[in-house]
């Protein structure tokens, strides 16, 4: 079945604050194996971005067998039935293309932006390894991206400044068993433990057609792309049935305060409470108040801790919203021979203030404007569209919501911004302090 959507620009009202709506036409069609194909044509570039997204993150691991989606985002680029070792990357290089991947808890993209005239040859790769990386899976290679892997996890996140802060955060928000209590990268003694068998099985569930949304977006004629995917995706075979994670009720029953002494300069606070998932109404006023907290300087955390103060080095607030659950997190790094009790004590008193006495219009209007900016930006380019289509596609089940995406701010007002602060931020959160080697009087204090 085919559809195809396409709109003008057109604008949206919000009180005194009007948004430019950019919206993106596209034709949406599905192959029988179950492959959602989107194509969005834009000439006014020689070139094409092809994007296939796979529903699949650190979420649909199990305990004890983490790290295995980011695990196949290394093993995807080793080579295929019908591509040789490493060749993946090379035959792309040799003709200028942009190519990547990248993992998170809810999904793994793969791209290639390439010349118009390597089409083919981009499609050409992206199904050989869909439809065949199995044959040419190696005990060796599968060792040697681990390895690739944990020395990943030691340089970006063991060893690495505040490293491990986020992977810390998530433990204590989540109980063991929800599928966002694990970091994306997986755990050192899991990637040890996983067997071939263990790693086959996951990529038969997982990278089937019919978990995949494939787009290209660019300069192409769409009946010769269409042959093309037919040709090269439609043999295919369509994947088994499986269970996603649902969204749960969580929430803490106290506050976490945790001390972490790691090999850093400065001490930085971690903030973090549970919030909703992405792509709700809440999870837009969320991203408004965290603008208002911390985007500028005249902002409501940084004016006072950096500005006035000069306690702090920097301040951080956002929402995190992801696809079964989410996070609102304020971080702060303190100036030299400043604790972070004091940066706490600051923080305490400015979220009183904004549950007191609210926010005004014209925060919520500064904060509109960057955001437009935002998600304008996030589609400049042919290979940020076809990204956009494929997550909207992926996580709310819609393309078309990227030209909605607008419209979950429409109408915010201050009282929905309190209201909403007053739901999730003063339930019990996590604190936690990152501080020096032997440094823990730089810490949170008990009682703050």
């Amino acid at each position: 079945m085919k559809r195809v959507i396409g709109y003008m620009i057109g604008v949206i009202v919000m009180s005194s604050f009007t948004f430019t709506q950019v919206n993106i036409k596209f034709e949406q069609y599905q192959l029988d194996n179950g492959l959602t194909v989107i194509l969005h044509e834009d000439h006014s570039a020689p070139l094409a971005a092809i994007v296939v997204m796979y529903h699949v993150g650190s979420k649909n691991e199990k305990p004890k067998r983490t790290g295995f989606a980011h695990l196949f985002e290394h093993m995807m680029f080793q080579g295929s039935a019908n591509v040789g070792d490493d060749e993946h990357f090379k035959l792309l290089q040799e003709i200028g293309a942009n190519i990547n991947g990248f993992t998170t808890e809810d999904g793994t993209t793969y791209f290639e932006v390439v010349p118009s005239n390597y089409l083919e040859l981009a499609l050409y790769l992206e199904s050989d390894r869909m439809g065949f990386l199995l044959p040419a899976m190696t005990q060796e290679k599968l060792d040697n991206q681990r390895d690739v892997v944990k020395n990943e996890r030691r340089q970006s996140v063991d060893n690495r400044p505040y490293g491990t802060a986020n992977e810390k955060i998530a433990k204590a928000l989540y109980p063991e068993t929800h599928p966002y209590s694990w970091p994306v990268i997986g755990y050192m003694e899991d990637l040890s433990a996983a067997s071939m068998e263990d790693v086959q099985e996951f990529f038969r569930t997982y990278y089937a057609p019919n978990n995949a949304c494939l787009v290209i977006s660019g300069n192409f004629n769409p009946s010769e792309a269409k042959q093309l995917v037919e040709k090269y995706f439609g043999a295919i075979p369509r994947g088994k049935a499986f269970e996603r994670p649902k969204p749960m009720p969580i929430s803490l029953t106290e506050e976490k305060q945790m001390t972490f002494e790691d090999k850093v300069q400065l001490p930085r606070l971690y903030l973090a409470w549970h919030t909703a998932p992405r792509e709700t109404r809440e999870d837009a006023v969320l991203n408004v108040l965290a603008q208002i907290l911390s985007d500028g300087k005249t902002s409501r955390l940084y004016k006072p801790l950096v500005y006035e103060k000069q306690i702090a080095q920097s301040v951080f607030a956002f929402q995190g919203g992801s696809e079964i659950a989410g996070t609102f997190e304020i971080q702060v790094t303190s100036k030299p021979g400043k604790t972070l009790t004091e940066m706490q004590v600051v923080v305490d008193e400015v979220l009183k203030a904004l549950l007191t006495n609210g926010v005004t219009e014209k925060e919520i209007e500064k904060a509109l404007t960057s955001t437009e900016a935002q998600i304008i930006n996030s589609m400049a380019t042919v290979l940020g569209k076809s990204t956009n289509l494929a997550s909207y596609h992926s996580f709310t089940g819609n393309p078309n919501n990227i030209n909605k995406q607008m419209d979950l701010y429409k109408g915010i007002t201050p009282q929905e911004v309190l209201a909403t602060a007053e739901k999730y931020l003063m339930q019990p959160k996590v604190v936690l302090s990152v501080v020096p080697l032997g440094k823990p009087d730089l810490a949170v204090q008990k009682g703050h």
